[in-house]
């Protein structure tokens, strides 16, 4: 029992694990973070295959977390999909490094490693390792000379950017 209970919780601390390389942001603004942003890129998950328009709306919650609302058109299907989640700070407050669950008791990272700290107008997220990319957008484009900048930054930590998948926004 002991043996199965320590395997468990192997499992779920390595589900909020940060990969080689990957550093959370510092001096991160809950405040400041939360609205509407745009999924510029990705890599492919099977949550997210098939979706265009993708957009995340942060929001904060009564206990203190933030609830998270990702929305995405399934063109297959010609309708909307929608997931509702629940992230909480790992460490500090004030650091880019939160656990999200869209199912039940079950948390992945969220790792700001990239962010504009001037205007938070885009973020770049990994998740436990790194097969997981977001780069987000307060806007539906993005400036091509710093989208292909944020691309060769998460290209040189060791993210395979040949298989982004650019979000059709419009």
């Amino acid at each position: 029992m002991k043996k199965l209970l320590f395997l468990c919780l192997l499992v779920l601390a390595g589900c909020v694990g940060r990969p080689e390389n990957i550093v959370p942001v510092s001096n991160f603004d809950t405040a400041r973070y939360l609205g509407k942003w745009y999924e510029i890129a990705r890599l492919d998950h099977s949550f997210e295959r098939g979706l265009s328009h993708v957009t995340a709306d942060y929001s904060l919650r009564q206990d203190g977390g933030l609830k998270v609302l990702n929305r995405g058109y399934k063109d297959a299907d010609a309708k909307w999909k929608e997931a509702e989640g629940k992230a909480y700070f790992v460490d500090k407050k004030d650091v880019g490094y939160l656990k999200v669950s869209f199912f039940g008791p079950f948390y992945g990272s969220y790792i700001v490693f990239d962010l504009d700290q001037q205007d938070y107008s885009y973020s770049m997220i990994s998740g436990p390792d790194k097969s997981y990319l977001w780069l987000l957008s307060r806007t539906p484009t993005m400036d091509p000379a710093l989208q292909q900048r944020l691309v060769e930054k998460a290209r040189g930590l060791g993210f395979d950017t040949s298989k982004l998948i650019y979000v059709k926004q419009h």
